[in-house]
């Protein structure tokens, strides 16, 4: 079943995120991951959060995306995003719909 990685973003510091964002597509491809939307412009629809960045990955499974998760090479990245940038993150199986 198809799994999504959903993350929330808040750029720091511009040098470090596009290191970061580089490493990570680099990982994601090689993990059979897809970005479906990548850091678009947020707009608040309901709610009180302020909006931020979204980037929304598509992996195969729920069990490909923890492995890349769990990598030594998004592990690269994962030392760089620590300074770079701010986020939230979720991981949703996704459920066909009727």
């Amino acid at each position: 079943m198809t799994a999504y990685v959903i993350s929330e973003v808040e750029m720091r510091d511009l040098e470090g995120f596009e290191a970061y964002r580089a490493l990570a597509a680099k990982t994601i491809a090689e993990f059979g991951g897809r970005y479906l939307v990548r850091g678009g412009r947020a707009e608040l629809a309901e709610g009180n959060l302020p909006p931020k960045a979204i980037v929304i990955v598509e992996f195969p499974s729920m069990a490909r995306l923890k492995e890349w998760y769990a990598s030594p090479e998004y592990a690269e990245a994962l030392k760089i995003r620590a300074g770079a940038l701010e986020r939230r993150l979720l991981f949703v199986e996704g459920v066909p719909v009727p």
